[in-house]
C-alpha cells in the first residue's frame, strides 16, 4: 500500500519573522505568479479512474466510470441533479469510499490509501471549491483565504502575503479586510476561489462554483476559476448542470444515473487569458 510521503520542511515558525513560511530566509510560498508545485511523491497531477462504483446511502451513485484526466486539463462534468457529479468530485478526493475500481492520483492509488494519508494529500495538493462558500463568520475575507496556508504550518505573513496576491488577482481586494456578512454572494464566491487556490494545488475540485450566483456574476466567476487554473497548469475538474462551462473548458464529460454518457466533442477549444481578473 502506498502512502503520502512526509513532510520534509523543519517545524513550522510560527511568528511573522522572517517572511518564509517556516522561518527558513525562503518563502516558497504559492502565489498567483509562482510555480505549481509538484503531486505526491513528485508525481504529476495527472488523475486515472478505472471501473469505479460508489454507492452513497445505499443508494449505487456511480456505476463502472473509467476516466483519464490529463495533467493540466481543465474537465468539466455536466449532468442533472444526482446524476453522480459530486459523487465523482469526492471519490477523486478520496472523501468518499469506493466499493470497486481505483482511483489514481498520479503514481498514487487514492483507493487504497487510510484515511489519514488521504487527509494529508487533500491538505498538500488538492484544492476544493463548494457550491457554498462556507466562510468563516469571524474572520475577514484575506483571513478566510490565507486560513490554508496557516493551518499547514505558513508563517502569518507569509500567508496572509499571498492571500492578499490572490485576492488582487481576482479582483477582491477592495473588500479584503470585509467579514462576510459584509460580502455579496459574488463576493464571497471569489474568496472561495481565493481560499482553494492560495496553496498552489496540483488538483482543484470545484463543485458546482457558480451554483450561489446569477448571470454575469456566476460567468465571471466560472472565468475567474479556469483561467486561473489554466495560467498555473492545474489539473481541474467542474461540476455543472448547465452548458455554460462548454466554451471555457478543454474537454466537457457527462453523467446520467451514475454512468458516463458517450461524450461528444467539446466545440472550440478555449484560448483562456493568461489572467484570472473577475474584470477581464
Amino acid at each position: 500500500m502506498a502512502a503520502v510521503p512526509p513532510r520534509t520542511t523543519e517545524p513550522p515558525d510560527r511568528s511573522d519573522d522572517p517572511p518564509g513560511p517556516h522561518g527558513s530566509g525562503t518563502d516558497p510560498v504559492p502565489h498567483p505568479d509562482g510555480a505549481r508545485p509538484p503531486g505526491p511523491g513528485g508525481t504529476d497531477g495527472a488523475l486515472r479512474v478505472r471501473g469505479l462504483c460508489c454507492d452513497r446511502e445505499g443508494t449505487e451513485a456511480l456505476r463502472d466510470i473509467t476516466l483519464d484526466i490529463d495533467e493540466g486539463e481543465i474537465l468539466a462534468v455536466i449532468g442533472p441533479r444526482g446524476s453522480g457529479r459530486s459523487s465523482l468530485l469526492g471519490c477523486l478526493a478520496g472523501r468518499l469510499p469506493i466499493r470497486e475500481g481505483e482511483v489514481w492520483f498520479g503514481d498514487l492509488p487514492v483507493h487504497a490509501l487510510p484515511e489519514a494519508a488521504r487527509t494529508r494529500m487533500r491538505r498538500e495538493h488538492v484544492g476544493w471549491i463548494g457550491d457554498t462558500p462556507r466562510l468563516l463568520p469571524e474572520l475577514t475575507a484575506r483571513e478566510n483565504a490565507a486560513l490554508p496556508l496557516l493551518l499547514t504550518g505558513t508563517g502569518s505573513r507569509a500567508a496572509h502575503r499571498a492571500a492578499r496576491e490572490w485576492l488582487e488577482r481576482l479582483d477582491a481586494a477592495g473588500f479584503s479586510r470585509r467579514r462576510p456578512a459584509a460580502l455579496t454572494r459574488a463576493q464571497r464566491q471569489r474568496v472561495a476561489i481565493a481560499r482553494a487556490l492560495v496553496t498552489g494545488p496540483t488538483v482543484l475540485l470545484a463543485d458546482e462554483p457558480g451554483a450561489p450566483l446569477r448571470g454575469l456574476d456566476r460567468l465571471c466567476a466560472l472565468r475567474a476559476l479556469v483561467a486561473a487554473a489554466r495560467s498555473h497548469h492545474i489539473t481541474t475538474v467542474i461540476t455543472g448542470t448547465g452548458t455554460e462551462l462548454v466554451g471555457l473548458v478543454d474537454r466537457v464529460i457527462t453523467l446520467e444515473d451514475g454512468r458516463l454518457v458517450d461524450p461528444a466533442p467539446t466545440p472550440g477549444a478555449p484560448t483562456a487569458p493568461e489572467t484570472c481578473s473577475l474584470s477581464g
